[in-house]
């Protein structure tokens, strides 16, 4: 009788280990992609209030491919390790820069799109170079590849009157048009994007702070997913699909995969 009672209670311990273990199991029917959604064109809310973008169109075809469910899901983007850790997203493929720093962090697909850090400035602000920025208050976004290519360059920063980390690049040109600041270190292929959108008055300096590539990020050692949608963005490069979807906001094709 002692046996049984013993026999039965270790079975059920490892029901109840097994049922805690499927409630921590991930959905992998699904494809859920963190993704800052004031980034555009990679990633944002459209009129409608659905999400869209470069990224996001690259990511959904890649889902479709894998046979998943493709889930955007709108993260801040300081928060991105979090949500990457917690297992509330699968990836990060918004304008994702591989950065020295990053690369031991994060597991990475093949770069998909070169980019360079810039600096954007009102037309008529007389700042032509980056000597110009001395005294001047330069906005950036928390936590992004554009901030720690300044942290690297301390000869640049120095010479600023501030530096000011904002929660996204859409405030920082806000606060440009209102002159709060003067000049924004950003993304190009962002910058130029809501340049010709907005038609606002802004310009780039022919001066980049840092050039940089663009890949899709894992939790590090999620080797398997990472291959899934590697092998789905080298067929997508292969048969055309993502020079489309670079035509379709770009006006050509800018992807840099197998080539």
């Amino acid at each position: 009788m002692v046996m049984k009672k013993i026999a039965a209670s270790v079975m059920a311990v490892a029901a109840l280990s097994l049922a805690i273990a499927g409630c921590g199991k991930k959905d992998d029917k699904k494809f859920v992609v963190g993704f800052d959604q004031e980034f555009p064109p990679m990633g944002f809310v459209a009129d409608d209030g659905s999400y869209v973008g470069f990224d996001l169109d690259l990511a959904k075809e890649a889902a479709k491919r894998m046979g998943r469910e493709f889930v955007a899901q709108p993260i801040a983007w300081d928060s991105k390790d979090q949500e990457l850790k917690s297992g509330n997203i699968d990836c990060i493929w918004n304008g994702f820069t591989m950065t020295d720093a990053r690369l031991d962090q994060y597991t990475w697909t093949v770069p998909y799109l070169e980019n360079d850090q810039v600096v954007v400035v009102k037309s008529d602000s007389g700042i032509t170079s980056l000597a110009d920025l001395a005294g001047k208050n330069v906005a950036v976004q928390k936590d992004s590849s554009g901030l720690a290519a300044l942290e690297d360059n301390t000869a640049l920063t120095d010479t600023f009157g501030s530096l000011v980390e904002m929660d996204s690049y859409l405030n920082a040109m806000m606060e440009l048009e209102m002159g709060s600041v003067d000049a924004i270190v950003m993304d190009e292929i962002v910058a130029r994007y809501e340049i010709q959108t907005s038609g606002k008055p802004f310009s780039i300096l022919d001066e980049a702070v840092a050039a940089e590539e663009y890949g899709v990020g894992f939790l590090k050692g999620n080797e398997s997913l990472r291959d899934e949608v590697q092998k789905a963005m080298d067929d997508m490069a292969a048969d055309g699909t993502m020079a489309q979807i670079s035509e379709k906001w770009f006006g050509s094709d800018v992807t840099i995969v197998g080539k």
